[in-house]
């Protein structure tokens, strides 16, 4: 082995890490950036950015890139959505305004009647229900509604 073969395996050795650290960075430019974004010039450029500048063009990417992945981007949504469907959940009393329970019957503040109560189960409905949803008797004081009335006849499922 001479001198030069000595000098060179180092050399070697330096430029294959250097193109390794080259490439990994712009491995790892295009997996970030389409975690961020489904936009695939976009994409496209944030990896040429880095494949042409290395080390500055990694920063730059750094600097530009948007700040949240589309996953936190969907949870953040998730959380909002749930939030609006909680503030629409909360009952106001019609004629007040004020908060009430779903389960209150009468509004505490203004005395307005929010709510009526099954003949049969006593579960509170609501004024403009005919039908309790519970046990399926008619609101109205009359028989239970035909399409959950139990048949009168035994025995035959089919028509006559």
């Amino acid at each position: 082995m001479d001198l030069t073969d000595l000098i060179l395996l180092p050399i070697a050795f330096l430029g294959a890490t250097v193109a390794a650290f080259w490439l990994s960075m712009v491995i790892w430019t295009f997996r970030d950036i389409r975690s961020r974004t489904r936009d695939l010039p976009t994409q496209f450029l944030a990896t040429l950015l880095v494949a042409v500048l290395n080390v500055p063009g990694l920063l730059i990417y750094l600097i530009l890139r948007p700040r949240e992945t589309l996953a936190e981007a969907y949870e953040r949504a998730l959380e909002e959505e749930l939030i609006l469907q909680t503030l629409e959940e909360i009952e106001q009393c019609p004629a007040c305004g004020r908060r009430v329970k779903a389960e209150f019957i009468v509004c505490p503040y203004c005395h307005t009647r929010l709510k009526q109560r099954c003949p049969r189960c006593q579960r509170p409905l609501r004024l403009e229900w005919t039908l309790c949803p519970y046990c399926g008797v008619s609101v109205s004081g009359a028989a239970p509604s035909p399409a959950l009335a139990a048949p009168a006849r035994g025995g035959s499922a089919g028509p006559e």
